[in-house]
């Protein structure tokens, strides 16, 4: 686990920052600090926007008596993406957006859903019900 946060906090800012210089080469330094914002304005936006649908299904699942697991999942998703937008770059402004687009949301909810029960099964998460 060690390495891999190594390698998220070394290796992705690296690639980062070449696409920064490589684009601003190319488009010029204000056009890319300029596209950097505007999509982290819209991704912000978006989350925001797609968080407050989540937290609505939330609460109508509660109000019904239902447990709002896949909402949940959701909501930890949009998070994750907002956070990962407002951090400047391509690399992760792409997979900020990918994660806010539904249909690959699911399958990135689907993949989560796998490791929460194989954590469960490895008896490496315990869940108690009052």
């Amino acid at each position: 686990m060690l390495f891999k946060l190594f390698l998220a906090f070394t290796v992705i800012p690296f690639l980062e920052l070449y696409l920064l210089l490589t684009v601003g080469k190319y488009l010029g330094p204000l056009n890319t600090i300029m596209i950097v914002i505007i999509t982290a304005f819209f991704g912000a936006l978006l989350a925001k926007v797609q968080g407050l649908r989540t937290m609505l299904r939330v609460k109508e699942s509660m109000l019904q008596g239902q447990m709002p697991a896949e909402e949940l999942i959701d909501a930890l998703l949009i998070f994750a993406a907002g956070v990962v937008l407002l951090t400047p770059g391509f690399i992760t402004d792409l997979a900020g957006f990918l994660i806010l687009i539904p249909y690959t949301r699911s399958l990135l909810k689907r993949w989560v859903r796998i490791r929460f029960q194989n954590w469960i099964n490895q008896n490496r998460v315990n869940l108690t019900f009052y």
